[in-house]
Order: C-alpha cells, then sequence, then structure tokens
C-alpha cells in the first residue's frame, strides 16, 4: 500500500509539472497570437485561439496518461503497451470501463490515476474558460488601438 501512494504521490507531482509547462505554452501563445494582430472578431478566428489552447491541454493529458501507462508496465501491472495505454485513459478520464482490472496489489494506484485525472481536466476546463473569456470579451490593446 505504501508504495501504491508513493507512486501515484510521485505521479501526480509529475502531472501537474506537465499541466504547468502545458498550461505557460498555451497562455504564452494565445498573448502572442493577440498582441500580434491575429486577433479578429471573426467567429472562427476566435474558436481557432480556443482550440489551439484547447489541443495544448488535450495534449498535455495525453503525456500524462501516457506516463502512467509507462509506470504500469514498469511495475509489471499490466504486460502490454497497449493495455496500459488503454487502462491508463480509461482511467485518467474516470470513464472507467472495468474490462481491463489491475492485480489487487496495484489497485490502489489506478485511483490515484483516477484522482489526478479529475484535478487535471478541472485546471484545464479553468483555462479553457480563461481562454475563452480572453478572446471573446475582453479587448485587446495593441500600440494604440484597441482590437
Amino acid at each position: 500500500m505504501i508504495t501504491n501512494i508513493a507512486i501515484g504521490c510521485g505521479l501526480v507531482v509529475v502531472t501537474v509539472f506537465i499541466h504547468a509547462a502545458a498550461m505557460a505554452t498555451a497562455l504564452r501563445w494565445l498573448t502572442w497570437a493577440l498582441r500580434r494582430g491575429t486577433y479578429a472578431r471573426s467567429h472562427v478566428r476566435r474558436a481557432m485561439h480556443v482550440a489551439a489552447v484547447a489541443l495544448v491541454m488535450f495534449l498535455a493529458a495525453l503525456a500524462e496518461s501516457g506516463i502512467w501507462a509507462i509506470t504500469y508496465l514498469l511495475v509489471g501491472a499490466l504486460s502490454g503497451i497497449e493495455d496500459a495505454l488503454y487502462f491508463s485513459t480509461v482511467t485518467y478520464t474516470t470513464l472507467g470501463f472495468g474490462d481491463i482490472v489491475l492485480d489487487d496489489r496495484w489497485r490502489l494506484l489506478s485511483a490515484f490515476e483516477a484522482a489526478n485525472g479529475i484535478i487535471m481536466f478541472g485546471w484545464s476546463t479553468a483555462l479553457i474558460f480563461a481562454a475563452v473569456q480572453r478572446v471573446y470579451f475582453h479587448e485587446v490593446t495593441v500600440g494604440s488601438r484597441q482590437v
């Protein structure tokens, strides 16, 4: 049990760093895009900006789920990469089909992954909401003009 808790806490820390890096990247790009003047009143352009932020955060979640999958392989909880990726993604998203289950020794680890996924998806949702506010509801000043 202590091993599960230690590995789970370590992976939570790793995923927080990945998520923070993805968030910083997405916000840096969005700020650059809005200041560069690519901001437009077009709904398509605005949706593309929000979609870019969502895509970055999706890729972060995919990487985080992949790290959990690799961990399952390393500890011997699952034997194949496809099963590990599938199980990890289903667990991280809290979908939990239950068609693949872990041995009793490792099932607590999957609970940590599910809790981690909930937190990271909440963080991503908050970031995407902030991007929507910034793109759709805030005026951006570029030089002496408002766009």
